[in-house]
């Protein structure tokens, strides 16, 4: 009888090994992720290796391992250029064997990435392109947007502002797409909620001198400059309206994308004023500055909200793939949208249906050198704004989208 036992029990041990090594899949026994940045070019301080610390931090925080099996980060330089970005991607996913590709900084580069995603069918998280195009009518099962889109900062910084009286706006907008879909979303909201845009100039991108271009945004007369664009234009932008008395005149200047290096690059005394929309802000509770107090510590500047975004969809991939017993691409999406994002860096957050992670973002002003108490604070909070207002519903156009 005792040995009849013993075999049942070896039986049953043995059939439960072997269902818990069916149900638990990783593919070559690695889970790899790759972060795909700019580590040289203009991109590289609000992404680059900041980026790569961010997601070898949420690695070492998850243990290393997931299912039993080890966790690799490995990093490419795609150098801003969409063929050499999708010639890493194609060789990550075929040949290296990647499980899931992060950060990506500029839209276009990110698009062509997203098209190598979707071809070989692996994950793709974008952090630092703002193209509404990755959720809408290029939305795909195999790509998320962690962090931003254009229409959220958009609606973000130009609802609050009109709401606070700003009523009249003059825009100075990059002249390219980025830059003009900033402006037309920011435009549509300004006349949405009864202001009225006096004008625009459009400078090409890294233009070497902008005074022309603040003089004409000086001379409307607007109550509110928006800045449409990314660096270097925007910070170059800012820095000659403090040179022009903008600020002074009794003009603000909003800044429909900024980040914190960029305020830190600006410094104080040119930026102190500057309105703008952000998903993250380290100073903002305990749980932000726990978490970028450890970043400091290993790159000697806080993190942008794409740095931190990159931390947390990391985590949130991993926790999923644990959660999965696999990592499947479309089990693993599928799981990460089952659970409310919540952690340090979003506040009610959500993946959608349409693969964009809608969560609350925050206006803010950049704080005077004297209001400023220790290094990096910067931002003083003025406004939540929910995460439905600012990313708005589900494009139609997503093929995502149930009709």
């Amino acid at each position: 009888m005792i040995a009849t036992r013993l075999a049942m029990f070896g039986t049953l041990a043995a059939a439960l090994l072997a269902s818990s090594t069916v149900s638990a899949q990783v593919s070559d026994d690695v889970v790899k992720i790759g972060v795909l940045t700019d580590m040289n070019g203009p991109a590289s301080t609000p992404t680059g290796q900041g980026s790569v610390t961010a997601a070898q931090m949420a690695v070492d925080d998850f243990g290393g391992k997931v299912l039993g099996k080890p966790i690799t980060v490995i990093v490419g330089d795609h150098q801003l250029k969409p063929d050499i970005g999708a010639t890493i991607a194609r060789r990550w996913y075929d040949v290296d064997q990647v499980d899931l590709i992060v950060d990506v900084p500029v839209s276009a580069v990110g698009l062509a990435v997203q098209n190598i995603a979707n071809e070989k069918k692996k994950l793709f998280i974008t952090h630092s392109t703002g193209a509404t195009d990755f959720h809408g009518k290029f939305c795909s099962p195999y790509t998320m947007q962690w962090v931003f889109d254009t229409r959220a900062l958009a609606v973000g910084t130009a609802q609050e502002v009109v709401k606070r009286g700003g009523d009249s706006w003059f825009f100075i907008t990059d002249d390219y797409a980025f830059g003009h879909s900033l402006e037309k979303d920011a435009s549509a909201i300004v006349t949405k909620n009864g202001g009225k845009v006096l004008g625009a100039v459009r400078p090409p991108f890294a233009t070497p001198d902008l005074s022309s271009f603040i003089l004409q945004a000086q001379a409307s007369k607007a109550k509110i400059i928006g800045i449409a664009g990314g660096p270097p234009n925007n910070t170059n932008e800012i820095k000659t309206a403090a040179e022009f008395g903008v600020f002074a005149g009794g003009q603000q200047m909003a800044a429909l994308l900024a980040l914190i290096t960029d305020i830190h690059s600006i410094g104080l005394n040119a930026a102190q004023g500057l309105l703008l929309t952000t998903s993250f802000y380290w100073d903002m509770d305990d749980k932000t500055r726990e978490w970028s107090k450890r970043y400091f510590a290993k790159m000697n500047r806080m993190p942008t909200m794409w740095q931190a975004g990159v931390y947390s969809s990391v985590t949130a991939y991993l926790n999923a793939v644990k959660e999965s017993g696999t990592d499947d691409p479309l089990k693993v999406a599928a799981k990460m949208r089952e659970k409310p994002v919540e952690d340090f860096f979003a506040r009610n957050g959500k993946l959608r249906e349409d693969n964009l992670m809608v969560h609350d973002l925050w206006l803010v002003q950049v704080k005077t050198p004297a209001e400023s108490k220790y290094p990096w604070d910067y931002y003083k909070i003025l406004a939540k704004i929910s995460g439905d207002d600012a990313f708005g519903p589900p494009d139609p156009a997503c093929p995502l989208i149930k009709k």
